[in-house]
């Protein structure tokens, strides 16, 4: 009924949103089909690119990089769009910190977050915020900033995947607590990933990227999840349906075979190619094949304006490689938090002074490996020798191993001491603690990394003291 009386009135105005984080993959063409759409049929059309909300969702889009991503995505939407000939100048591209960082929104934020629940908050999100154990406050803002985008972009609709549904509801429930109307909203299918699952960015074996060359594409689609005769789950498929078919127009979707493997064959609807597959006559890489014609046709335009040497740069500074060092690629930039540092409970089983140290103790230490590590430390002034010998105790095990006085340490011993440090006590560990049982909080539940860097200014052991 809304919808309704708007178009009596006027053009329908709708926004779709993308938070910028990972690479945009050929998964993006589902919406894109569907913009150009409401394009044809008179709507105005925003694209929001939702930095903030990149960051806010477990910081996948890292602070310092959110106008650079922010950049990227919009080349690449742009070159997606041209590449289905969807005219650019029907739409306005929007940037979220452009509009969500002023005065008005910060305190509409504060607004709703004094009347939603925090079992609203969560549930709104599950299929969007990246899920885990212990989520972040960030998190939780998320749906509602997706909510007020409605009010603030100025639209009757907005337009997301049914993924989306639950902050939908979610908007329809809470922007009229503050004094907002209730917004339309559409959504389009979510297509299973070359591994059968959801594409995902964060899943490289389920994506193809828009600036994926040919070869690349053709090497992923014959590896694709493709099995003969199933058309309930099958990527390959559902991106034939909302993509190609759409796409093609009143063009035929054509595969092409030799006499002996059939000859060729073309379909004027996707009923038509479902069916053929369902009753295998078709085979997986006749679909293969074809699909894989059809993304490169999709992708050629993109691929090629992104051969510019702006677009390049743009590429490589808003998604960084990993430098790489003796055929090793270096470990990702996280969060500098306890949960980067092995801590291993350890029995001290030998203990000696130094030779060639007053200050310094030799001990091994059982940390649940094939050999005791030895642990250079600093202890032999504060405690005595008896008092080590068989105790349990705290070692950070992924330090990089250093030379002290002509020994080799393979670790630390965590301790505590006074503010004078005239009195030093190991830290204690629980009775019946076992060797090799790594010590962790709640809080911080990732894994530690393979080895601490002590070169770079952020290091994770700063956290302990």
């Amino acid at each position: 009924d809304r919808l309704e009386t708007i178009l009596k009135e006027r053009d329908v105005k709708i926004y779709w949103g993308t938070a910028t984080t990972g690479k945009p993959h050929i998964a993006y063409f589902v919406p894109m089909i569907k913009l150009a759409d409401f394009l044809k049929a008179g709507c105005e059309v925003t694209v929001l690119f939702a930095d903030l909300h990149g960051y806010l969702d477990n910081m996948k889009a890292p602070w310092e990089l959110l106008q650079l991503r922010a950049k990227y995505y919009e080349a690449v939407i742009k070159a997606m769009l041209k590449s289905l000939d969807v005219p650019l100048e029907k739409l306005k591209f929007v940037t979220g910190t452009d509009f969500q960082l002023s005065r008005e929104y910060t305190l509409d934020v504060y607004r709703l977050s004094s009347v939603v629940t925090d079992h609203d908050a969560r549930k709104a999100g599950a299929e969007v915020v990246k899920q885990v154990a212990h989520p972040l406050l960030s998190g939780l803002l998320y749906p509602g900033l997706q909510a007020l985008d409605e009010e603030y972009l100025g639209v009757d609709a907005q337009f997301g995947g049914v993924d989306q549904r639950k902050i939908f509801m979610f908007a329809e429930k809470y922007l009229p607590l503050l004094g907002y109307k209730k917004r339309i909203h559409f959504m389009n299918p979510m297509i299973p990933g070359l591994t059968g699952d959801k594409m995902s960015s964060s899943d490289p074996d389920s994506k193809i990227d828009l600036i994926d060359p040919p070869a690349a594409v053709k090497k992923k689609i014959n590896k694709a999840f493709c099995e003969p005769g199933n058309v309930t789950n099958n990527g390959l498929l559902s991106f034939s349906e909302f993509v190609i078919f759409p796409y093609l127009g009143k063009g035929e979707f054509e595969i092409k075979r030799k006499p002996e493997h059939g000859g060729d064959v073309s379909y004027s609807t996707f009923e038509e190619l479902k069916e053929a597959y369902r009753t295998e006559q078709i085979y997986p890489l006749d679909l293969k094949t074809a699909v894989a014609t059809y993304i490169n046709q999709l992708l050629g335009p993109i691929v090629k304006e992104f051969q510019s040497k702006e677009l390049k740069k743009l590429s490589s500074q808003a998604y960084p490689v990993a430098n790489t060092k003796g055929g090793k690629t270096a470990e990702p930039e996280r969060p500098v938090d306890i949960s980067r540092i092995d801590i291993r409970v350890g029995k001290i089983v030998n203990i000696e002074p130094h030779p060639d140290a007053d200050s310094l103790y030799v001990e091994k230490i059982d940390v649940g490996e094939a050999e005791p590590r030895t642990v250079i430390s600093g202890l032999r002034k504060f405690v005595p020798q008896d008092k080590l010998d068989g105790a349990l105790v705290a070692v950070v095990c992924n330090l990089k191993p250093a030379n002290m006085r002509g020994i080799k340490s393979q670790g630390m011993l965590l301790c505590a001491s006074d503010k004078d440090h005239t009195t030093v006590e190991v830290l204690i560990v629980p009775e019946g603690s076992k060797p090799g049982e790594r010590i962790t909080s709640d809080m911080f539940t990732d894994p530690p990394d393979s080895q601490l860097n002590p070169k770079k200014k952020k290091v994770p052991t700063a956290t302990l003291r």
